[in-house]
């Protein structure tokens, strides 16, 4: 059974291309525009890694990573941030948030699987 990635991201072109090279690479995804839908939609597709956007409109991605982390049926899978924060002390503050992996937009694809098998374990 392939694993699942949730793929919190609102730019358009990013998550069609975040779950594109996912499903390539035989990863199950589920793609959410908006961060107010995430928790839930990640109770319900029960992901085994996600992926998240911080700059989001309406929910900060940092908000939703302590979301995730407080949900007990959510707070084991790990939170693999990709965003365009990539100043001192970003990655700092988005790890203390419970984010286990971090990424800097642009960010390329061999690198990003890399992080996602890592983070997966695969």
């Amino acid at each position: 059974m392939p694993k699942r990635i949730l793929v919190v991201e609102d730019n358009d072109l990013n998550r069609k291309l975040f779950c594109d090279v996912l499903k390539a690479n035989g990863y199950e995804t589920e793609p959410v525009a908006d961060g107010e839908l995430a928790v839930n939609a990640a109770r319900a597709f029960a992901p085994d890694l996600v992926i998240m956007d911080i700059q989001l409109p309406n929910i900060s991605g940092l908000d939703l990573i302590s979301a995730f982390k407080q949900d007990q049926s959510l707070a084991d899978a790990p939170i693999l941030a990709v965003t365009a924060y990539a100043g001192k002390g970003d990655e700092e503050r988005i790890r203390d948030a419970g984010a286990e992996g971090y990424l800097s937009k642009p960010v390329s694809i061999s690198p990003f699987m890399a992080a996602v098998k890592k983070m997966l374990g695969d």
